[in-house]
């Protein structure tokens, strides 16, 4: 496996990871976010959606899809812009930009390892 294919990879099972808490105890990691707990379906559906991203990730990574690669590395920072939005409309506490860290930083890994293998 590249190094590109193994950092989204690692990134495939962080969102899984990241699914499953979703799913399963979702107040939880709202709590450490100072989001409200909810019994709504919406975060579970969240986690669901997240769970299977994660998966093609994971898929992508093994096939060595390198044009998928090139797409995250595109798409992945903007995550921190939309957090970083949420939270000066005054939505979520600011601790949710570290999610939109996580994928800014797995992006730079990504497009790293994809200019070296060049």
């Amino acid at each position: 496996m590249s190094k590109s294919a193994q950092s989204v990879f690692i990134f495939g099972l962080y969102l899984e990871v990241l699914g499953i808490v979703l799913l399963v105890t979702p107040n939880f990691l709202l709590g450490i976010f100072q989001v409200p707990s909810t019994n709504e379906v919406w975060i579970r559906v969240d986690g669901m959606l997240i769970f299977l991203l994660g998966i093609y990730y994971i898929l992508a990574a093994r096939k060595e899809m390198t044009d998928f690669f090139q797409w995250t590395v595109y798409l992945r920072p903007t995550v921190i812009l939309f957090f970083t939005a949420f939270v000066l409309l005054g939505f979520v506490s600011p601790l949710l930009i570290l999610f939109g860290v996580v994928d800014l930083l797995g992006a730079i890994w990504t497009g790293l390892a994809l200019r070296a293998s060049k």
